[in-house]
C-alpha cells in the first residue's frame, strides 16, 4: 500500500515561487541577446549566430550528466543556487560588457545553468509529492513557471522601451536571486530522495543495493536506449523541438525588419500571448491527464504544423503575434506531459532524471539544427518557405506520436519490466 505524501505548505508555496522567479531564469536574456547585440552592440549576424549557439551547445552538452548527477546527489536545492548563481553572474556581464570573449563565456555559464534548472525542479517535486501527485503538481508548476514568464516578458519589454535594452540583463539577474531564496525556503527533509530519482515507491525506505546498481550512468543510458518506449517517444518530442524551435526567432526577424525600439515590445507580446494561453492550458493538462496522457499530446503536437502554416498568411505583426496563442496551447500541454509520461517509463528505475538529461540532449541538437536549417532556407527561399518546411516537420513528429508512442497511463508495474528489458 503505497503512503500519500504530505509536504508542508510552506514547501509547496516556495516551490511555486521558485517556478515564477525561474521562469525568466533558465534560459538567460534569451531571445532578446539577438536584438541588444545586434542593435546596441552592433554585432553582425555571424557573431550573433555564435553568441546564440553557444549557451544552446553548452546545454546540450551539460543536460544528461546534469540529469545522472541529478540522480546521485541529495543537493539538489543548491545545485540550482550554484545554476542561479551562474545566470547572474552571466547576464551582469554581458549586460556590461558586450564583447565576443565575454559573451560566449556568459552563454556558456548560463548554457549549463539551463541543463540543471528542469531536471532538478522535477525532482524535487517528485520527493515531495510523489507519483499520484505528481501530475496535478507538474500542472501548477508550469503554470506558475507560466505566470513568470508572462510578468517577465512585460517587465523586459517595458525596461527595454523605456528604460534600454541592456536593463534586461539586470533584471534577468535580479529574478536569479529571488529563485535562490525560494529554494532554499522548501524543507530540505521533505524531499525523499530515493523517490525523486524514480527508484521504488512512495514510503519505502533502505535501498542501498538497488541504489549502487541505479548509479551507474552508463549502464543506465544502454538500458534506456533498448527500450522502444523510450526510443519512439524521444524521436517524436526530438522532431517537435525540430519543426518549433526555429518558430518565434523567425517571426522575430520579422518583426524586427524596421521597427527600430518597438521590436522589443513586439517580441514581448509575442512572449505574453503564448504565456496567457499556457496558463490555463498547462493547469488543465495536469488535471486531465490523471486518466489519460496520449490523448491530450496529441493535441499539442496537432497544433504546430497550424502554426507553421497560419504563419505564411501574413507578416502584419498583430497577426504573426495572434498566431502565438497556438505556441501557448502547444507549449503549455508538453511542459506537463513530457514530465509525465517520462515519470511513467521510468518509474521505478531510479534513471528519472538520467532518462530527462538524455531527452532533453536529444530536444537540444534538434533545436539546434532547426536553426540551421530554418536559416538556410529563408536565406534562400524566403520566410514562408521556411514556415512551411517547420511545419512538414510537425507533421512527421505527429505521425510518429500518434502511431508509435503508447499510452503510459497504466497501473502496470514498469520496475519489471525495466528489469526484463
Amino acid at each position: 500500500m503505497q503512503q500519500q505524501r504530505r509536504p508542508s505548505k510552506k514547501s509547496l508555496r516556495s516551490l511555486d515561487y521558485l517556478n515564477i522567479f525561474l521562469a525568466d531564469v533558465r534560459d538567460g536574456v534569451g531571445p532578446y541577446l539577438s536584438i541588444y547585440l545586434k542593435a546596441s552592440a552592433n554585432w553582425n549576424p555571424a557573431q550573433i549566430g555564435l553568441a546564440m549557439s553557444a549557451s544552446s551547445i553548452a546545454t546540450v552538452i551539460a543536460q544528461t550528466p546534469a540529469g545522472a548527477l541529478i540522480d546521485r546527489l541529495r543537493q539538489k536545492r543548491m545545485l540550482i543556487v550554484l545554476a542561479a548563481v551562474f545566470v547572474s553572474i552571466g547576464s551582469i556581464a554581458m549586460g556590461l560588457f558586450p564583447n565576443l570573449p565575454v559573451v560566449l563565456g556568459s552563454q556558456i555559464m548560463i548554457g549549463i545553468a539551463a541543463a540543471i534548472f528542469p531536471p532538478a525542479i522535477t525532482a524535487i517535486t517528485l520527493g515531495l509529492v510523489g507519483h499520484e501527485r505528481l501530475d496535478r503538481r507538474v500542472g501548477r508548476n508550469e503554470t506558475f513557471n507560466h505566470t513568470g514568464n508572462l510578468l517577465a516578458a512585460t517587465l523586459a519589454g517595458l525596461v527595454g522601451y523605456f528604460i534600454a535594452r541592456k536593463a534586461i540583463f539586470f533584471l534577468v539577474a535580479a529574478m536569479a536571486v529571488g529563485s535562490i531564496i525560494s529554494v532554499r525556503m522548501i524543507r530540505e527533509r521533505e524531499i525523499d530522495h530515493e523517490l525523486a530519482r524514480g527508484d521504488g515507491e512512495e514510503g519505502e525506505e533502505g535501498q542501498e543495493e538497488d541504489n549502487e546498481k541505479h548509479q551507474q550512468p552508463s549502464e543506465g543510458i544502454l538500458q534506456l536506449l533498448s527500450d522502444r518506449k523510450i526510443l519512439f517517444f524521444t524521436i517524436a518530442v526530438v522532431l517537435f523541438h525540430f519543426a518549433n524551435a526555429a518558430m518565434l526567432p523567425l517571426v522575430g526577424q520579422e518583426l524586427a525588419q524596421g521597427k527600430g525600439t518597438s521590436d522589443t515590445v513586439y517580441m514581448s507580446a509575442c512572449i505574453i500571448v503564448a504565456q496567457l494561453v499556457m496558463i490555463p492550458v498547462s493547469n488543465l493538462a495536469g488535471r486531465f491527464a490523471h486518466t489519460a496522457r496520449k490523448p491530450i499530446f496529441l493535441l499539442g503536437f496537432a497544433v504546430l504544423p497550424i502554426r507553421g502554416v497560419l504563419y505564411t498568411f501574413s507578416d502584419n505583426p498583430y497577426f504573426l503575434v495572434s498566431v502565438q496563442i497556438l505556441d501557448g496551447i502547444a507549449g503549455g500541454i508538453f511542459g506537463v506531459l513530457a514530465v509525465l509520461m517520462v515519470a511513467d517509463l521510468t518509474k521505478g528505475t531510479g534513471r528519472f532524471n538520467l532518462t530527462q538529461g538524455m531527452l532533453n540532449t536529444a530536444i537540444g541538437v534538434g533545436a539546434g539544427l532547426s536553426n540551421v536549417l530554418a536559416g538556410f532556407v529563408v536565406k534562400s527561399a524566403g520566410y514562408n518557405v521556411g514556415f512551411l518546411i517547420l511545419a512538414a516537420i510537425a507533421v512527421v513528429a505527429l505521425a510518429v506520436f500518434w502511431f508509435c508512442v503508447p499510452e503510459t497511463k497504466t497501473g502496470i508495474n514498469r520496475k519489471a519490466s525495466h528489469q526484463t528489458a
